[in-house]
Order: structure tokens, then C-alpha cells, then sequence
């Protein structure tokens, strides 16, 4: 039963607005830098990291983790769009 309350707590600490607001600037961002051929959910979370400096670290974290998947669904964007694959994880899309 312990299990479950770690759980429920880790779903509160996570859907506070704070985390809610971090997480969609981390997906749209994400988006942003994974559209551009070449950078990926990588080097996204390597050019964006200095934003996670004056955050608390769970925000931090997540952002960071946001940033990486809206990167990879950027790269998706791309692949579909221009039928060119910008991220070698993008070429069977």
C-alpha cells in the first residue's frame, strides 16, 4: 500500500500548476529545436539547460524531459512535412 501513496504523491508533486506551465514551455520548446534538421532531443537539452539553472530541481527535471520528447516529435514534424528525416530516429516516419 506504500507503493501507491509514492505513487499518488509523485502524480501531485507533478501536476502542481508550476510543474503544468514548466512542462508545456518544455514541449513547446522542444518542438521548436527538434523542427530544425540536425538537432535533436540531445543537443535540445544541451542549448536549453542554462534555463533549468534558478528552478527547483523536480521542475527542472521535468522541463528538461519535456524539452527532449517535444524534440523528438519535432523531428517527426519534420520527417512528415518535407519528407526529408532530420534525425536519424525520424527516417522510417
Amino acid at each position: 500500500m506504500e507503493e501507491f501513496s509514492n505513487l499518488l504523491h509523485g502524480f501531485a508533486v507533478a501536476l502542481t500548476w508550476q510543474n503544468l506551465v514548466f512542462m508545456f514551455v518544455g514541449i513547446l520548446l522542444g518542438v521548436l529545436i527538434g523542427v530544425l534538421p540536425g538537432l535533436g532531443g540531445a543537443n535540445g537539452v544541451a542549448i536549453l539547460l542554462p534555463l533549468t539553472f534558478s528552478m527547483p530541481p523536480t521542475s527542472a527535471i521535468i522541463m528538461l524531459s519535456c524539452i527532449y520528447w517535444g524534440a523528438l516529435f519535432g523531428g517527426a514534424i519534420t520527417s512528415i512535412l518535407f519528407n526529408i528525416p532530420g534525425e536519424p530516429w525520424s527516417v522510417a516516419t
